[in-house]
């Protein structure tokens, strides 16, 4: 079983955390659109995704892109500004959506879960930690004086 995406005609050959056909389907229509001046937009915006989810999946640094991908600077450009005008969230939003609309759920989720464990260690944790400045500040009032 292959972990390669599908994909009918690539320039390349795929990674596996190259977008499928179907996954660019859902996608490309939620993307920015160019505004029609300026400078044409000459990148295609399926391989900027593709980097930066090799980037996300490898956790590899910018610079250490594969040359087959677009140029690091142009890609880490894209992710930060996309990042500013809150692409990344209105896309996860906007999928979301569209998966809990598909699965015939109610568009807003309505659960949430705390695991009971951790709220156990952080409040134990604060305490200790509120004592150890108390007995740190009594310490130091004690030597200044």
């Amino acid at each position: 079983m292959s972990r390669l995406p599908t994909i009918e005609n690539p320039q390349r050959k795929p990674y596996p955390s190259d977008l499928s056909d179907a996954e660019w389907a859902i996608l490309k229509p939620l993307l920015p659109t160019p505004k029609g001046f300026g400078h044409p937009v000459e990148v295609d915006f399926r391989e900027i995704l593709n980097a930066i989810f090799y980037v996300q999946r490898t956790g590899c640094q910018w610079e250490m892109l594969p040359h087959d991908l677009p140029p690091y600077t142009t890609v880490y450009g894209y992710f930060q500004k996309w990042q500013r005008k809150g692409i990344w969230q209105l896309l996860h939003d906007q999928v979301r959506h569209q998966l809990r609309q598909d699965l015939g759920r109610d568009e807003q989720s309505t659960v949430a879960s705390a695991d009971s464990q951790s709220v156990k260690t952080t409040e134990k944790k604060g305490r200790s930690t509120a004592l150890m400045v108390v007995k740190r500040l009594k310490g130091v009032s004690a030597i200044s004086l």
